[in-house]
């Protein structure tokens, strides 16, 4: 039986709550843009989420054959938008036994599925790629600036796409144009912000009295 990992601090007093799981040899890393933990020894595999779209980054992480050896054959961290019902997910994969198999799979575009009671849906996955050799030691940190440089910002316990939220480009001419309230434009551009210039940003509403 796979363990139910409870983000108490998270979603408590939560209602109308479903467990969202993952399939054979896939591994819960984080969820709107927090560290799920896993056990010493097992994967996370599961965790508690309230109705509404969240974000969840799983990875394939397990034994596979390779010749008449078993090794352990890991990906990089893929990013998903889940859409939670009250029913219960499940993220899956196709079962992948040898490891030729599973680097062949994840060379071309895998395709993660997500299962309910109603039927199974294709999820868009974004796969994340960091740079160096501590790039995957840090799963949060990696996500948080995928979500900076993509405009996402985690607003209570949701993840918001500001710029699908602020700019709209018409389909036939191609022209952008800038939509949204200003609190929300705001939002957008300090999510994209270093921290020398959050830091100046401060200093200037310091300064114009804008506390």
């Amino acid at each position: 039986m796979k363990k139910i990992l409870l983000f108490a601090a998270l979603f408590s007093g939560a209602v109308n709550a479903a467990t969202l799981s993952v399939g054979n040899n896939l591994e819960l890393l984080v969820v709107d843009g927090k560290e799920v933990k896993s056990g010493r020894f097992s994967h996370a595999e599961s965790v508690e989420l309230t109705e509404g779209k969240h974000q969840v980054v799983v990875r394939f992480d397990g034994e596979v054959k390779r010749g008449s050896k078993k090794v352990i054959y890991t990906t990089r961290p893929y990013l998903f938008d889940v859409n939670m019902t009250s029913q219960d997910a499940e993220i899956t994969l196709p079962r992948l036994t040898t490891e030729s198999q599973a680097k062949a799979y994840f060379a071309r575009d895998p395709q993660w599925t997500l299962e309910t009671e109603t039927g199974v849906t294709t999820l868009s996955a974004v796969e994340l790629i960091g740079d160096g050799l501590g790039a995957y030691s840090d799963m949060p940190a990696l996500v948080a600036e995928y979500n900076k440089n993509n405009g996402i910002i985690i607003e209570n316990g949701n993840p918001v796409d500001l710029q699908k939220t602020v700019v709209e480009v018409d389909d036939k001419t191609g022209k952008v144009q800038i939509t949204g309230d200003a609190l929300t434009q705001l939002k957008l551009w300090y999510s994209k912000a270093s921290k020398d210039d959050k830091k100046a940003f401060k200093i200037w509403m310091a300064e114009h009295d804008f506390n």
